[in-house]
């Protein structure tokens, strides 16, 4: 790319926020231009704004430092500087749809780590490995708004990344039912161990709304544009519970599948280590080369030692065993905060000006 697209950063000082500046530095494409927050931080340093808050392991960007933090809600002062905008606002849900709509509708495409519009009905949400023709409801969304380049994509949940990918590369074997338990680090909550004391040698058996979200929007990304809309898949069933682990970043799923053609262990143990898509075949900046790999140790994957597969941006699956119940059961891990937040939108952004949707102002 001859020149850099300017992105501005919306909720810059939270966790998530900082994960977004923290994979931007020195990107291929993208050039962190603006960053934005609440009233509270507007019109401080990035670095003053942010304070003793900083919760990434390696340092600051000294491109971000000095860049004076705007107010999020000054959208049109926001969008002018900037040619899209990755969101990760920490507001209610309904104000949290406002302001993407908001700025999608100043001409600005917003990539969004936020849950509001993972339901609207011409909003795309992908994991541009496996749905990214849903992005072809973003021409539907753009008659809605009334606006030409204008858009809202969004990425799905974090804790879906450890299993959905797994079923999706399983699909032709029809997965049927699924059981899966999800076991979610602390940083899918904004938190350190630090600001989260009482984590410490805990478990919390309850994420409010995770469970839903774990059930239902792996349905959404195996669904199906229908006109001006997304039709979510009828299968495979999935019921599930979400946990609350000491672990810092990296969710682990344990989960048990049955399916209409039962496989063979060694064609689920194929399809896992070929699968690919779009972000592979278009060599895209952030695209792991190898999406999903399956480990043999009995003891794999481990979060200190796994976490960081492919920079945070493949999945790891093992414990592949035939069950007594179900077909088959495994274990998946990935990377909540990279692979299942920011970098998964930055893929997404990759992918959405790959195909043109997200051009220089």
């Amino acid at each position: 790319m001859e020149k850099k697209l300017k992105v501005a950063i919306l909720g810059g000082t939270g966790m998530v926020g900082q994960r977004f500046i923290s994979l931007l530095e020195n990107h291929p494409w993208f050039e962190v231009k603006a960053i934005a927050a609440s009233p509270r931080s507007a019109g401080k340093r990035y670095e003053e704004a942010v304070g003793g808050r900083w919760k990434m392991t390696t340092p600051m960007p000294e491109a971000v430092k000095d860049i004076v933090v705007m107010n999020v809600n000054e959208v049109e002062k926001v969008a002018a500087g900037v040619d899209f905008v990755f969101s990760a606002v920490d507001m209610s849900k309904e104000e949290i749809r406002e302001i993407e709509d908001a700025y999608a509708k100043t001409e600005t495409p917003v990539v969004s780590n936020n849950s509001a519009h993972r339901w609207t009905p011409d909003v795309p949400m992908v994991v541009p490995e496996i749905n990214p023709e849903h992005f072809e409801v973003i021409e539907a969304q753009k008659k809605r708004l009334g606006t030409s380049r204008g858009f809202v994509a969004v990425k799905p949940n974090c804790s879906i990344q450890s299993y959905a990918p797994a079923l999706y590369a399983l699909r032709e074997f029809g997965p049927r039912e699924v059981v899966a338990t999800t076991y979610q680090a602390i940083s899918g909550a904004g938190k350190t161990f630090k600001d989260w004391p009482e984590m410490v040698e805990n478990v919390i058996p309850y994420i409010g709304g995770e469970e839903e979200k774990s059930e239902q929007e792996p349905l959404r990304l195996f669904g199906k544009v229908v006109g001006d809309h997304l039709e979510k898949a009828e299968l495979p069933v999935i019921t599930t519970q979400c946990i609350r682990v000491p672990v810092l970043n990296g969710h682990t799923a344990a989960v048990f599948v049955k399916f209409d053609r039962k496989p063979t262990r060694e064609e689920i143990i194929d399809r896992w280590e070929h699968f690919s898509g779009l972000p592979q075949e278009l060599n895209l900046p952030s695209a792991p080369r190898q999406f999903i790999r399956y480990m043999q140790e009995d003891n794999r994957p481990q979060v200190t030692l796994d976490v960081d597969y492919e920079n945070g941006m493949g999945v790891s699956m093992g414990r592949l065993r035939e069950d007594t119940v179900y077909d088959y059961k495994f274990i998946g891990l990935s990377h909540n905060t990279v692979r299942g937040a920011a970098g998964g939108a930055v893929l997404c952004a990759e992918l959405l000006t790959a195909q043109g949707y997200i051009q220089p102002k």
